[in-house]
């Protein structure tokens, strides 16, 4: 008689970030992302890129832990969604999105912005803080260029300082995970390039966590980053190797225009051909 087969080995997660397999998520009769496979090491810098309605805040909300998959299975952090204390899982993460920086009071300090994220709240309240989380808020603040604002209310800042605030936030509980959701949106030549620039060094900073950044512009690209996911449709287009994905063909089929792209000392420019 054949011996019964035998259990299949666990996956093993062991450097892997974010794990998604056979994903889709789907309200009502939409679906906003649809069958992706994904992958994300510990030391890989990931861009995430598409048009309007592609599916990518979706794919972000799925790798921090915010929503639940309609299909397939999604582990962050070496835990699989559905079957995790949510909340534990989110201080392991650091975020930064459109959404959250309008969910914070305007009259809050940057100083506290930055540092209620230790307690994963949107502003202090009765909380206490001690020196070491102040000097750490202080010292991500100076790292992005806004330390002479530590005091001011949040809602006095420019859009740039704001981009940079939250980005000290997001890195103030020293995340295992670091999404950036569009950083660079409603930002000004010079305050993108500021901003890319500062991406920049945290992308070659080995102690920096493994990153993801969602973006419509291949110009919003920080030097460093070492792997793209282009969608379309909720699809996976292609991903891999950035400088694999980042072709004419598959840009072109991404945004359903025959594009050109050009690397030039690391950075990316696109156009119409």
């Amino acid at each position: 008689m054949a011996a019964p087969d035998s259990p299949a080995p666990a996956p093993d997660l062991t450097d892997l970030v974010v794990r998604m397999d056979g994903v889709s998520v789907r309200r009502g009769s939409t679906t906003l992302v649809r069958d992706v496979d994904w992958r994300v090491e510990l030391d890989e810098r990931w861009v995430v890129l598409g048009p309007n309605g592609a599916g990518k805040t979706t794919l972000m909300r799925l790798a921090a832990a915010e929503l639940h998959p309609t299909d397939g299975a999604v582990h962050v952090l070496g835990e699989r969604i559905g079957r995790v204390n949510l909340f534990e899982l989110r201080t392991r993460i650091g975020l930064t999105s459109a959404n959250l920086g309008l969910r914070i009071p305007n009259e809050e300090t940057v100083r506290d912005v930055v540092v209620s994220a230790g307690y994963g709240l949107l502003g202090r309240w009765r909380e206490r803080y001690d020196d070491t989380d102040t000097d750490r808020a202080d010292h991500l603040l100076h790292a992005l260029g806004v330390h002479g604002l530590a005091d001011r209310a949040y809602g006095t800042l420019s859009e740039g300082e704001r981009k940079r605030t939250l980005i000290a936030r997001a890195l103030m509980t020293d995340p295992e995970l670091l999404l950036l959701d569009e950083p660079a949106a409603g930002l000004d030549l010079g305050g993108r390039e500021d901003l890319v620039s500062r991406l920049t060094a945290l992308a070659a900073d080995a102690d920096a966590p493994a990153s993801i950044l969602v973006t419509h512009h291949v110009e919003e690209i920080p030097v460093g980053y070492s792997h793209g996911l282009l969608l379309r449709d909720g699809a996976v287009v292609a991903a891999g190797l950035l400088d694999d994905v980042l072709t004419d063909e598959n840009l072109t089929a991404t945004f359903d225009l025959p594009l050109g792209v050009l690397r030039r000392r690391g950075r990316y420019t696109a156009w119409l051909r």
